[in-house]
């Protein structure tokens, strides 16, 4: 009997329908909408024709103008779809992708309604998953983002059948010439991000090699650290955190005041890059609470976090010297690579770890992230494997475990499969 009510329930059961497109979060502005909401930029221009010729774009002028850019004067006018009739439109996975205009002439580009900026062109045809890299300034985001994408297309993405790559030659261009060259070819750091420059998000595409799993796209966006406590600063990138799947919260051990003179001893004077200002990692969760974590209903937020502890390889001097806040055998100095799956056992040896080491050294900082957010992992790591000297780096470098907080944000997200082993 049984048999045959399965059998029945198999026939009323409505299929589930297949997801073709997906809301658009803008990587510029983060403003999220429906793929219906796209607008196009035109391919020509008509000066005899007021609605077509060369014009100013307000919205994208304004857009620019929050960064202290100069806009453009003219440019080709913005079409909007709604004007059109549907043979005018082309559609892939039921998403509007070109449109024609009415000297019927082609149009590819998609831009945000909010602030005319391109669209890749996976926009709404996968999801947009923004990964927000926040920090205090000196804490090393750039860097650390950097030694990230690059582990991601080299290594990682090969471990889990999928491929990493730049959603266009743009973004890989300006990737290699801003981190990739000056770390891994000419062995010096990445200068600090600077609140006042506009910063061009990296917008890559986690691509897995079998067809019936979605591709992921990935937007990284390197926030300047002084901006995270003034408020100004955050209204600008408010969306950007709100609209985030996963937020890489980067905690430098110097800003541990616990630990913070242990360290500069230990290391002893001219071994390594010091600064005598830094800002203290809890001020940033106070400043992210205040400005958007506490306006929802219980002044919480479910997105996945990972706590990840930087500059790793300086804690292992300290260990060694005094091993009541970790070993000198600890997980945190042994590099550990996931591959096929997310191993549960390994991360919850890390984020034991690594919670007990932040309760010791910061407890404040502690009740002030788990007051906040909901979803939390505790990670260390090291983007360089080295502490640089004078701005130079010294050999080879040898990240550690840098892809581990980001692979924790993938499963978290349902990407990747995970399983305990030993």
């Amino acid at each position: 009997m049984s048999f045959f009510k399965n059998l029945l329930a198999g026939f009323s059961r409505d299929e589930e329908p297949v997801i073709k497109k997906f809301p658009i979060v803008c990587p510029h502005c983060f403003n999220k909408f429906s793929p219906d909401s796209v607008v196009f930029r035109a391919t020509h221009y008509k000066e005899e024709d007021e609605e077509y010729c060369l014009q100013e774009d307000g919205r994208l002028n304004h857009y620019l103008d929050k960064f202290g850019l100069e806009g453009s004067e003219e440019m080709e006018a913005v079409i909007e779809p709604k004007l059109f009739p549907e043979e005018n439109k082309t559609y892939i996975d039921e998403v509007l992708i070109s449109i024609r205009d009415k000297y019927n002439i082609e149009t590819k580009k998609r831009l945000c309604p909010f602030c005319h900026n391109d669209l890749p062109h996976s926009a709404g045809r996968a999801p947009s998953n923004i990964i927000a890299i926040i920090g205090a300034s000196q804490v090393g985001k750039s860097v650390y983002m950097a030694s990230l994408i690059h582990t991601l297309e080299t290594v990682t993405a090969h471990n889990f059948d999928a491929a990493c790559m730049p959603i266009n030659s743009d973004t890989s261009r300006r990737f290699r010439s801003q981190y990739l060259d000056p770390l891994f070819a000419q062995n010096s750091l990445i200068e600090s991000t600077q609140k006042e420059k506009k910063q061009e998000p990296f917008i890559y595409q986690f691509k897995f090699k079998n067809p019936d799993k979605a591709p992921l796209s990935l937007v990284f966006f390197d926030v300047a650290g002084e901006g995270m406590v003034e408020e100004d600063y955050l209204d600008l990138y408010a969306n950007h955190i709100k609209n985030a799947e996963g937020i890489l919260f980067l905690v430098d051990p110097l800003q541990l005041s616990a630990i913070r003179n242990k360290i500069i001893l230990s290391q002893g004077s001219g071994s390594g890059d010091f600064t005598s200002k830094y800002q203290e990692s809890r001020d940033v969760v106070v400043s992210l609470g205040e400005n958007f974590i506490a306006s929802g209903e219980d002044g919480r937020t479910s997105i996945p976090t990972a706590v990840v502890v930087t500059k790793s390889d300086m804690l292992e001097r300290l260990a060694q010297e005094d091993e009541g806040y970790l070993k000198p055998n600890s997980n945190v100095f042994c590099n550990y690579v996931h591959r096929g799956y997310f191993n549960l056992n390994e991360y919850e040896n890390i984020n034991g770890e690594v919670k007990r080491f932040v309760s010791q050294v910061d407890l404040a900082f502690l009740d002030a992230v788990e007051v906040h957010f909901n979803n939390v992992g505790y990670f260390a790591v090291s983007s360089l494997g080295q502490n640089p000297v004078e701005g130079r780096l010294q050999g080879v470098i040898q990240p550690l475990r840098v892809d581990e907080p980001f692979l924790w944000l993938l499963h978290k997200l349902g990407y990747i499969e995970s399983e305990k082993v030993n």
